[in-house]
């Protein structure tokens, strides 16, 4: 999957790649995070470097599924942070942003706002999978 990623990318401008963070709570539960594993493949790949803990979650959020759009740009509203002593790492750095599906961007969204927050010159967004089907709301 990194592969074709990396192929979709080709050309594409970028300083370092970033995954989505869970919270530790669904970290512990679910033993990985796929936006992790899927950003250490494009690294491999591309010969860019990754900042796998740069971006945090705060706080748990109610899972996505099954809210609307509304719901869910609320649900991950300001949830996510860059602690200060690990802006460096994006400071002044076009950021690739990695998530394994991409819905209504709402997560990209907040995480893209985070990165600004702290000095990311710019944020892309790249995800495995796009959902189909718009969610209602």
């Amino acid at each position: 999957m990194a592969q074709m990623m990396a192929t979709a990318l080709m050309g594409s401008a970028y300083d370092v790649i970033v995954p989505v963070p869970l919270h530790k709570s669904r970290f512990v539960q679910r033993r990985f995070n796929q936006s992790i594993l899927l950003a250490k493949g494009l690294a491999k790949h591309t010969g860019k470097p990754i900042e796998a803990f740069v971006l945090e979650k705060k706080r748990a959020t109610e899972s996505q599924g099954g809210l609307n759009r509304k719901e869910r740009f609320r649900n991950v509203g300001g949830v996510f942070k860059i602690p200060p002593e690990k802006r460096t790492a994006i400071e002044g750095k076009r950021v690739l942003l990695i998530d394994d599906v991409l819905t209504t961007g709402a997560t990209a969204s907040s995480c893209a706002k985070a990165l600004k927050k702290a000095g990311a010159l710019e944020v892309g967004v790249v995800a495995f999978a796009r959902v189909g089907q718009p969610v209602k709301g």
